[in-house]
Order: structure tokens, then sequence, then C-alpha cells
């Protein structure tokens, strides 16, 4: 079916991890009858030699031939041929006109100038393929009329030829979204194209979906324009198109998918627990294989209408209230993300969307409830506040409804909302979530939820400590901690900060020294760090780790001294030595919480200064003025302001520090409250919404302390 793959010397070509000699073998593979053998070649294919959207030398060779399979009618999936065709072409267009990239492996390619040429010499393909009688070869080709004709006059009239043509909405729909990517890629198309899309809509004859398109559309090509009408205009277009409800709340439902519509569809889908999987790491995939499903047909002009409306707060928070508040589940099951996602970017009120959010905690849709609730939980309490009854709500109803070992239910979306609903109320500090987690505990059930849910509830520590001691005593500590139940028991035992946890956490620390489980020594001894001069019992375990080699194992055992002992003349040289290891932040974060008695660290600490790195300069200003005080100030502020300056990363990490400075820090009120005033979510992108909520803390609390 193709020809000459060998003409073609795949060896001097490299890929994402190196040598591209497999490529002809996948391309060969994709043409196979057997389906599992097509499945393989395409994700071999798109891990290596399109990994991640990269386009390489062999990616670029590859393209004559994915076209003799796109043109022959024996291959069996066209379609999706002709979709990896699309991804190389329009991640080269992405790619620098001048670019030159390299893989992993060191190979350079230049995809723009290799993959768009070839994919634009190919005009009359796409073409033809986009008007294949096969409507999966249309949907994947239409695009490219789009992206890869130049002649806009001929491309714009095959356009609105297919919305003619076509009857399927996805068909009509995509030739719509096609011709604003014209319109954004060409500019002679742009005002044809917009007037068109403005006259679909708001020509009444045609259904509303077509018409939703055109107006996000014709919003997403000339966002400058942007009036007062879009929103309302597209949330009554929305209401048209939303079906009757298809569930029923009774009081005797069943909590199960209905099996028709789409969001229960989706739920049943849901794949069984593998018993060799460490169920963290299974949740971990299952979140990421609900991640991006959708289950309403707006879903994706919808997210398209908030990316165009950005900062434009008040209008996507209309928007989404439409969207929440809709009569059908689907709609409001694939509005949550887009209500997370806004509140974990933009700063402001959100207790409106935190409430509608609520509103979601349904008994009797425990797919969209556990949606809801994994959010809610999510957030930082502050946020999260309003949720509070409600859960607490649902959670009742659950327990009332099904018993009192719900949390164990055999009905894996039953189980699902009711733990997320439970695990939320506990991040609030809700005592309400104990039955459920003493449940857990005591069935073995999801556990290792409850586990991490304990921590966040230390009022209720008298009744969690016994469970989570007696757990971490049968556990074997001989694991790789990054997924063990050992790891998360210790680490639940040092946010609860019982010292009722010390003996239990002193055999731990033994049971790690005595089987050389590093990483678990080294979290027990930050644990016990953590509960001060109550873990004075341990020490005698403690004192030969401070000495030893390894500079995580000295670094968290000097630190258990210090808390403990409070001897400045024993920590302060330890940590000073630790300076010169890899462990040199924490060292120099030691020291400054040490304060004025480690000024013997301070010769050491100047130089850093002067570093590089400015997460170095950073940590090594703020030990400085916490161990030396205002006498420094003018030297560690404008370390601190300028770090801030040029890495918006820090902002949450020098606030802390100016917090700390006291009056020293009047000199950064301009930038503070510039910092306040920023609509945008600030601080470590990974971060989450917690950091910059302690942001806005720390900068409101600077401001009212030199008012």
């Amino acid at each position: 079916m193709i020809n000459n793959l060998e003409d073609v010397d795949w060896s001097s070509m490299g890929h994402a991890y190196g040598s591209a000699e497999e490529v002809p073998l996948w391309l060969e593979r994709m043409a196979s009858p057997d389906p599992e053998v097509r499945e393989e070649a395409f994700s071999s294919f798109y891990g290596s030699a399109h990994h991640q959207g990269g386009v390489y030398r062999c990616t670029t060779a590859s393209i004559p031939y994915l076209f003799a399979l796109a043109d022959d009618p024996r291959t069996p999936d066209r379609a999706a041929v002709l979709a990896l065709l699309l991804s190389i072409g329009r991640a080269a267009l992405d790619c620098d006109p001048e670019g030159v990239y390299y893989s992993a492996a060191g190979d350079m390619s230049t995809p723009y100038a290799e993959a768009v040429p070839r994919m634009r010499e190919r005009a009359a393909d796409f073409e033809r393929y986009a008007a294949d009688p096969d409507p999966r070869v249309r949907r994947a080709a239409v695009p490219a009329l789009g992206l890869f004709l130049d002649d806009t006059d001929r491309a714009f009239a095959l356009l609105r030829e297919r919305l003619t043509a076509e009857s399927g909405t996805a068909e009509r729909l995509l030739a719509v979204e096609t011709a604003a990517e014209l319109a954004r890629r060409l500019p002679q198309a742009l005002d044809p194209v917009t007037t068109w899309l403005t006259a679909l809509a708001t020509d009444p004859a045609l259904d509303a979906d077509i018409r939703l398109a055109a107006l996000v559309h014709r919003a997403a090509c000339t966002p400058q324009t942007i009036g007062t009408d879009l929103v309302p205009t597209a949330t009554a277009l929305l209401r048209q198109l939303t079906p009757e409800p298809d569930h029923q709340d009774e009081p005797d439902a069943e909590p199960i998918a209905c099996g028709q519509c789409a969001a229960c569809t989706a739920a049943a889908t849901e794949p069984a627990p593998n018993p060799t999987v460490p169920p963290q790491l299974a949740a971990v995939f299952a979140d990421l294989d609900r991640h991006g499903r959708t289950h309403a047909p707006t879903t994706e002009l919808l997210t398209t209408l908030h990316r165009v409306l950005d900062a434009r707060l008040a209008e996507r928070t209309a928007l989404l209230t439409a969207q929440l508040t809709s009569p059908d589940r689907a709609t409001r099951h694939d509005a949550i993300p887009m209500a997370k996602n806004l509140i974990r970017s933009w700063r402001g009120d959100h207790t409106h969307l935190v409430r509608l959010l609520a509103d979601q905690l349904r008994p009797h849709e425990p797919y969209t409830t556990a949606e809801a609730a994994e959010t809610l939980g999510q957030l930082p309490p502050t946020l999260a506040e309003p949720a509070r009854a409600p859960l607490a709500a649902l959670v009742e109803a659950h327990r009332t409804a099904h018993g009192p070992t719900v949390w164990a239910s055999p009905h894996p979306l039953l189980r699902r909302a009711h733990q997320e609903a439970v695990t939320a109320l506990a991040r609030l500090g809700d005592q309400r979530a104990v039955p459920d987690l003493l449940t857990a505990l005591d069935t073995g059930v999801d556990d290792w939820r409850a586990i991490a849910a304990a921590g966040h509830l230390p009022r209720a520590a008298g009744e969690l400590l016994p469970h989570l001691t007696r757990r971490l005593a049968d556990a074997d500590l001989s694991q790789d901690w990054s997924w063990s139940e050992a790891r998360a028991l210790v680490a639940a035992l040092g946010l609860l900060g019982d010292p009722a946890a010390v003996p239990a956490l002193g055999d731990a620390l033994t049971a790690c020294v005595r089987q050389d489980q590093r990483r678990g020594t080294v979290a027990v001894l930050e644990v016990l760090a953590g509960l001060g001069p109550e873990a004075a019992q341990v020490l005698a375990s403690v004192r030969p780790l401070a000495d030893a080699e390894d500079p995580d194992l000295r670094l968290a055992a000097t630190q258990l001294l210090w808390a403990v002992e409070r001897d400045p003349a024993d920590a302060v040289p330890r940590l000073t030595a630790l300076l010169d290891t890899h462990k040199q932040r924490n060292a120099v974060e030691a020291l400054g919480r040490i304060g004025a008695p480690a000024a013997a660290a301070l010769p050491a600490l100047r130089p850093m200064l002067q570093d590089g790195y400015d997460w170095t300069r950073l940590h090594a200003a703020a030990a400085i003025h916490d161990i030396a005080g205002p006498t420094e100030a003018g030297t560690v502020l404008p370390v601190l302001l300028e770090a801030w300056e040029q890495n918006g990363a820090t902002a949450g990490f020098v606030l802390e520090c100016l917090r700390r400075m006291g009056p020293d820090a009047a000199p950064a009120l301009p930038r503070i409250r510039a910092e306040l005033a920023r609509p945008r979510r600030s601080g470590r992108i990974f971060a989450g919404i917690d950091e910059d909520e302690a942001l806005q803390h720390n900068a409101r609390a600077i401001i009212d302390q030199l008012a």
C-alpha cells in the first residue's frame, strides 16, 4: 500500500527518544486490517515521532506516506490518518517560521519550513477529502481548508458550501469554526468571514446551534468589538438548545446512571479498579481519563466563549450562571470545570459561583455530584466555606438513604460522590466527616482517601489518632514511600499535630533506620520536628543521624534537635555546613527560623546575595533579615523587590518575608498595592489557588500594619 519507504534514510532522523528507524514499520502497520495493530502503530507514532506535538525530521519525512495512506480507499482508518496529518501541520504552523528546534536526543528540525510547504502543496487533496463520501474523513479534512489553502476566496467558498451540503450538526459546526480560523490566519478573509458569521448569528431561520457557533466565532475573530449583548444572546440561544430534563430527582430514585444522557453514558464507562496498581495512583489515572471529557454538544463552543471573554469576569460569571442552572445535567456537568478554571485563574468574590457549584450536590446525580464535590474540595477553605452546609446535607442524605457504611458502597458512582463530599467537608475542618473516615479506616475501603483527609481535622485527633497510629504500627515501612500508606499516615499525624503520636512515630523512626529507608526516616524526622519539645523522648535515636553522610538525614535530624533543645551552639554549625550541599535552601530557611541566635551564620549567608539564581538570593536575603533584623533592611529589601520584579513566581515568598519585616517593608508599599490590583492570580504556576489567596492575605496584612 505504501511504496518506497526504503528510499528514505530513516536512521539519520531522530525523534523524541532517539532513532527513527521504527517509523516505516509504524506507517505500514497503520494500514493493517487488524484494529489492534493499527491502534498500536498510531500510538507509537504519536508517542515518539509526534511526541507532545513535536515535529521532527522523521515526522516531516512521513508526510508523503501519510498522504498515500489517505489516498488509498483500502486504508481502514483514513480519518485517523488525516487527523494525524492535520495535527502535524497545525503543530508546524504554530512554530516560529525561522525557528530551529531540537529533540530530546539532540536532533535538529525546522518544522515550519519543512512541513508547512508539503501541506500547502496538497491543498487540492484536502479539498477532495473535505467532500469525501465518508463523514469521518470529511470531519478530519475540513480544518485543512482553513489552515493550508492560501486562496482566500476559494477556501471561504468551500466552507460555505460545506455548511450548506452537510446535514450533520458536527460537520456544520466545523465549517463555521474553520471559517473563523481562516479569518484569523489570513487578514484578507477577516471582513467577508465576519460579515457572514454575523448574518448566520442573526438569522432566525437557522438552527440555534449554528447561530450560537457563529456568534461565538465572530467574537473570537474580533474580540475588541465584543459588546454587552454577547452573553445575553449566547445564553438565550443556549436555552433554545437545552433539552428537557432527563432525570427526576425523586426521593426513592436509585442513585445510578440512567444510561441515556451523555453524562451517564460517560459514567458507565468508568474502568474497574486494578488490584495490582496502588489505589492512589489508579485514582490519578482515573482523574486524567475524566479530564477533558465532554458531555454536552455545546461545551466546546462555550469553552471558546470563555476563552474569548478572558478577563470579563462579570460576563463569564453570568454565562456560568446560565450553564450551572441549566435543566440539562450534561450542560451543568461540563460547566463545573469551567467554573473551576475561572476561580483558579482570577481573583475576586466567587461566592456566587461556589454556591452554584454546591447546588450541583444532588443525591440522585452522583456522577455530577462527584465532580462538583471534588472541585469544592480543591478550593481553599476560605473560598469553599459557602458550600459547607450543602456538603454536610449531602453526606447526611447519603447516610440516611444508604446506611452508615455508604463510604464503602458497592456502587462506584455513589461511592465516589460520597467520598468526594466527605473529603471536601473534612478539608473545611468539619467534624461531621469523621464517622465516614472512621468507616474507611475500619473497613480498609479506599482508606487512602480517609488518611489524606484526616489531617485536616485536628479537633478530632482523639478519635482519629488511635486508628492512624495502629495502622502505622502495622505498615510495611520498607516500601517505596512515593505511594505508600506509611507516607500518608506519617503526613496525617504531622498535620494533626497531637503529641500523643510521638511514641508511634518514634517506633516508625526506629524501623525506618533499621531498614535503611532513607526517605521514610526523613519524613518521620520532619513530622517529629513539627511537634517541638514533645518529641524529646526520641532524641536518642536522632543524634547519630545528625552526623550522617546523607545531607537529607543531617538536615532533618538537626531541625528536630533544634525543635526540642533550642541549642544554637549545636544547630547553627550543622546547618551552616549544609550550605555547601544540595540542601542549601532548606538549611538557609532553618537558619532564618532560628533568628538572632544564628548570627554566626551571617558571613556564610551574605555571599549568597550575589548568586546568579534568584531563589538562592531570595532565601538568603530573607534569612539575613530574620537573623539580623532592621539593620539589614537596606541590603535585603532591594534583593527581594528585584527578584519579585524579574520572576512573578516569587511573589508569595517575597510577601511572606515582607510581612515579617514589619515597618522595614514600607518602601515596598507601591509594589504591594500594584500586586493587589492585579485581576489574575499570582505566584508559582503549580501552587494553585492556595498560594495566591495567602499572597493576597499577606499583602493586605502588610498594608494594615503600615497604615
